[in-house]
């Protein structure tokens, strides 16, 4: 990836010139176990990415989660909290959701709003500059909805019930995002901010 659109892509991130082979280890550390990965667990309503090897320990981490969002003063101020927001832009949803990465799911809040599609992690990451010294930061993906160039709906085949929503940006880069909460919902609010950007 270009250093430019790495740094595009982290908005409201500093930019950390760090080598890759620190960040990696610095994400790793902080990202499930890969023998974890890929399995589901199914409620009632709802089918979520499990994480964790102790169901109490993702309960707990959702429990303090939604005290945070509370904490903060609603999903909006979360929003603006975490991303530079456009006069006239308005939050049209925000969901719990896992974004894909080359190291595993990594779970966090999914906002559409009327001028972008943004991410940001539940926790922070360390990052360790070339000067060693450590830096606690959010990993955070912004996409402005004129740069989309389509979204698509997505499950895999063995398992229907495992859903997946992609976005494709007009340079060719794909965004997968998992155990999104009112999946339909959020891919229905998703398309309806891309057509009318």
């Amino acid at each position: 990836m270009q250093t430019s659109l790495l740094h595009e892509l982290l908005v409201g991130t500093p930019f950390i010139s760090a080598t890759c082979d620190q960040l990696q280890k610095s994400v790793n550390r902080y990202l499930p176990d890969p023998s974890t990965q890929g399995q589901y667990l199914t409620t009632s309503s709802i089918k979520q990415v499990r994480l964790g090897t102790n169901i109490s320990e993702t309960v707990k981490r959702k429990l303090r989660l939604g005290a945070r969002v509370l904490q903060i003063g609603g999903v909006d101020k979360v929003f603006k909290q975490f991303f530079s927001v456009k006069e006239g832009e308005r939050l049209l949803k925000a969901t719990h959701c896992y974004l894909s990465t080359t190291s595993g799911p990594l779970a966090g809040f999914l906002f559409i709003s009327t001028d972008k599609v943004a991410f940001c992690s539940e926790r922070s990451m360390k990052v360790y500059t070339q000067k060693g010294h450590m830096l606690r930061i959010r990993y955070k993906v912004v996409i402005p909805l004129r740069k989309i160039k389509c979204v698509n709906q997505s499950q895999n085949v063995e398992k229907p019930t495992q859903k997946y929503i992609e976005i494709v940006t007009e340079d060719n880069f794909d965004f997968w995002f998992m155990g999104v909460f009112k999946y339909q919902k959020t891919f229905k609010y998703l398309q309806q901010a891309v057509s009318q950007a």
